[in-house]
């Protein structure tokens, strides 16, 4: 008897997951949502509609073009939000259509953080949920034998103005001061000045 109600347990479980994955529209509230920018490619995936799932670029003006919609604003969203935008859009045409947007590629500013000054190769890294500043050292190859880590800093854009927060880096990269291990966002700039002889 147990069997069987673990079983179905099981399945109710799966059947849930299924119907999450196939309409692709909602996001755990907890999870920082990626933003989509000019640049990016996405994959619109339009469940049993192949001919209206596509890759597209999101243009410069901010916006793409599908099958049934040649303007449709994408920038400044989540791709929850465009997938549920996009199945407003169809529904018109389709019964009860379920769309997943899926970022194949990201390239726009809204979605990088960038590393400058004394490290080893100073770059423009994807933003991904759950960023830090170790992450993003990490992937520019650490910091030069010149770098004045403990004097480094993130620069935030807060409201349309720029916000300097400081970041002890050397004491996270040489001690594991990990309180120095502060969150991302995207858009950021870590600037990491050279050292004063």
């Amino acid at each position: 008897m147990k069997q069987k109600n673990s079983a179905a347990s099981i399945g109710t479980i799966l059947g849930a997951l299924l119907w999450f994955s196939v309409a692709g529209a909602q996001t755990p509230p907890s999870i920082p949502s990626y933003i989509i920018g000019p640049g990016d490619v996405l994959k619109v995936f339009v469940w049993q509609n192949p001919d209206l799932s596509v890759t597209v670029p999101v243009r410069p003006d901010g916006k793409i073009s599908t099958p049934l919609d040649e303007d449709m604003v994408a920038v400044g969203k989540t791709p929850g939000e465009l997938a549920h935008d996009i199945a407003g859009k169809l529904a018109e045409y389709v019964r009860s259509p379920h769309v997943n947007v899926i970022v194949l590629k990201a390239a726009s500013v809204f979605s990088q953080v960038k590393v400058i000054g004394q490290v080893m190769k100073p770059e423009a890294i994807a933003y991904r949920n759950g960023m830090t500043v170790l992450d993003a050292i990490l992937a520019a190859g650490g910091l030069t034998q010149y770098a004045a880590g403990n004097r480094a800093r993130i620069v935030r854009k807060v409201d349309g103005r720029e916000k300097d927060i400081p970041v002890r880096l050397a004491s996270l990269v040489n001690s594991g001061e990990m309180s120095q291990n502060l969150p991302l966002k995207p858009g950021d700039v870590l600037v990491v000045p050279e050292s004063r002889f």
